[in-house]
């Protein structure tokens, strides 16, 4: 019997899985207390079993908010244990990775207010610290394809006031910095299929203190090239922050095709602003607590496909004024991508296009239409 592909998505705090033919809209609810949100984590070989993150009352950025990590059955649609319960070494720890043999997790403690790297067991055993006191505050950890490398960014380093891009061995050693700079903030960097290649935003802070747009830059696993491939600060980046006024969540990477020829590129039209532009005579907003006004928005975003290598660029999604495309994410195969777009002061929707860009459709905008976003394939 076939398959049909299934979307996870998250909407407002809220877990949701789809069918790619718009079938089967669920939303997962859990008998645990004191849980006031949920996040997908990543999947296990089996394509089922997949770890998933809860989160106590708080702000969860202070590194103070008590978080649980569970192995979460997708087709029982059950819990089935909480794990890293030993030697936990913060309250608030996520996990981004599985490492093959799946018996040990990547992990991201904040110790002290600084985000950390650790490898342990399933269950919290034989913790490994792969960054330490010192280096700074380190997220957004992958995992070469060849399971031989981690790359992330870095940021509150001595000396180095923006953020800073490298790879190490999984044990922390061999560190290379890929990318680094006082006046950029380089950021995401996602691995090519063949693990020679990564490619990551740069974003002029500076200038941009609300982190909304970027470049996009390509750098060599070993050192030894970095250069900026797409220039003018066209890529939406900090989607966090944009015309939404439902508040989407979350940077806006760039994802590398299956066939490792292009990546994605989310490009702002000339002029384009999002709803809410960073006023210096505002000292009492921030980038998590802000007025957000929809009709202030300008322009828009369309996805396209760019190779990194040639420069050359191809629309999937185009322009359309005040619509915001965005979380170009492809399926398994290379076949399909999911995206959010949201028209500016409705609710984000989760979408589905051919790698073509034929047939882009809606599957739904969220649990009570309040949005949906960072859409996952299973």
């Amino acid at each position: 019997m076939m398959t049909i592909p299934r979307l996870l998505f998250n909407s407002r705090g809220r877990l949701g899985v789809i069918n790619i033919d718009g079938g089967d809209e669920r939303y997962l609810t859990f008998d645990v207390p004191n849980q006031v949100s949920w996040g997908w984590g990543p999947l296990f070989a089996d394509g089922r079993r997949m770890i998933l993150s809860s989160y106590e009352e708080g702000k969860a950025w202070e590194g103070h908010v008590q978080t649980h990590l569970w192995i979460y059955d997708l087709e029982e649609d059950r819990l089935i244990e909480e794990i890293a319960v030993k030697n936990k070494p913060a309250p608030f720890m996520g996990c981004s990775n599985i490492l093959p043999g799946e018996e040990r997790i990547i992990t991201n403690p904040i110790i002290d207010g600084k985000q950390r790297v650790w490898i342990m067991n399933l269950d919290g055993s034989d913790p490994q610290e792969v960054t330490h006191e010192g280096e700074g505050f380190t997220y957004c950890i992958q995992v070469s394809p060849d399971s031989r490398r981690l790359a992330f960014h870095t940021t509150g380093l001595p000396d180095q006031p923006g953020y800073s891009i490298f790879t190490t061995d999984l044990d922390g050693g061999n560190r290379i910095e890929i990318a680094s700079h006082p006046d950029h903030l380089y950021f995401g960097p996602m691995w090519s299929p063949d693990s020679a290649w990564l490619i990551y935003q740069d974003c002029m802070y500076k200038t941009d203190p609300g982190h909304d747009w970027a470049d996009l830059c390509l750098g060599k696993s070993d050192g030894s090239i970095h250069r900026v491939i797409i220039e003018g600060q066209r890529h939406w980046f900090g989607t966090s922050y944009g015309s939404l006024e439902t508040r989407g969540s979350g940077s806006n990477m760039a994802q590398w095709s299956p066939d490792g020829q292009t990546v994605t590129y989310t490009r702002s039209e000339p002029g384009s602003r999002t709803a809410w532009p960073y006023q210096a005579d505002r000292p009492d907003t921030d980038h998590f607590n802000r007025d957000y006004y929809p009709d202030d928005a300008r322009g828009g975003t369309a996805i396209c496909l760019l190779s990194p290598f040639t420069g050359a660029v191809t629309d999937l999604i185009s322009y359309e004024p005040r619509i915001w495309n965005f979380r170009a994410t492809w399926s398994l195969n290379g076949d399909r991508m999911a995206f959010c777009r949201a028209v500016v002061g409705e609710p984000s929707g989760l979408w589905v296009v051919n790698a073509d860009g034929s047939d882009a459709r809606l599957l739904t905008t969220g649990y009570q239409n309040k949005g949906a976003d960072h859409p996952m394939w299973v």
